[in-house]
């Protein structure tokens, strides 16, 4: 059986957080949005609810600046920690609207009523779009979100923490064309053990050499994530010397995008995907 590559064209567009730019991050209108505009990926951050669903959000809370709470009601910023997703059950974080509150970050955002979805409902969800928009399957690039101090309180321990995930990319029949990404170097090694096939992708923000990263991850992961200002020639050649491929975040002006395709990056993660794309038509 041939396997369908996880990258299969260069740069790649990553959707960061659907097209958080335009729509409500990890949303369903941002996601299939970000899909009719032509993303090759799908970025997206997941937790865990009470009841053990994996649920697509960024932080493991209702934030306080995205959503209300399950009476309509703002969320105070001092608060915010005390709506955490692990302890709250499915049904009352899906009744908590998270797409009306303007974001001044994000003046192109179109304001629209959307809520935390399952993963395993954007995963059928856009693979049904893709198949009413006769286009090409779209990847995905799941990050984990976990960390040390946070085990047990804002989410399981890693092992557990991917077998969950791994549940659902399975049910969704999506296994080939998808990625887990991470800061959490525990995660991606719990990813190894229990999916060796899955490419896996080591997120950085920090200025610690590359080869220590590596060193501390304890193998080579497919992909390195960099904070976009982390990227020039030295770490572009360290990448490739290890046969990696390089997806910076989170790159939304059309001069940081330059740059980095100069440098010869594989794909870009970005809130604005219909800016990049235009970019790289015109090019």
């Amino acid at each position: 059986m041939i396997k369908t590559p996880y990258f299969t064209n260069s740069p790649e567009v990553h959707g960061h957080r659907g097209c958080r730019g335009l729509l409500p991050e990890n949303t369903l209108p941002a996601f299939l949005h970000a899909l009719e505009l032509g993303v090759d990926t799908l970025e997206l951050d997941v937790v865990i609810s009470a009841d053990e669903q994996v649920v697509v959000s960024h932080e493991p809370w209702l934030s306080a600046a995205l959503c209300l709470d399950a009476d309509g009601r703002p969320i105070e910023p001092t608060r915010e920690r005390a709506f955490n997703l692990f302890q709250l059950p499915y049904d009352y974080i899906r009744r908590c609207d998270c797409g009306m509150q303007q974001q001044l970050r994000f003046p192109e955002q179109q304001q629209v009523p959307a809520y935390k979805p399952l993963l395993l409902e954007v995963l059928r969800a856009v693979e049904k779009r893709t198949q009413e928009l006769d286009r090409a399957p779209v990847h995905y690039s799941i990050e984990v979100k976990s960390s040390a101090r946070e085990d047990t309180v804002f989410h399981p321990a890693p092992s557990r923490f991917v077998e969950l995930i791994l549940g659902e990319v399975h049910a969704a029949g999506v296994v080939a064309r998808t990625a887990f990404i991470s800061f959490d170097k525990r995660a991606l090694q719990a990813a190894r053990q229990q999916a060796p096939e899955l490419p896996l992708g080591l997120l950085v923000e920090d200025a610690e050499p590359f080869h220590q990263h590596l060193q501390e991850l304890g193998f080579i992961p497919a992909l390195y994530g960099p904070e976009f200002p982390l990227v020039d020639a030295k770490l572009m050649a360290e990448v490739r010397a290890h046969d990696m491929r390089i997806v910076p975040w989170t790159v939304n002006e059309v001069a940081d995008m330059r740059r980095l395709l100069a440098l010869g990056v594989d794909g870009i993660t970005t809130d604005y995907p219909d800016r990049l794309l235009n970019f790289l038509q015109r090019l």
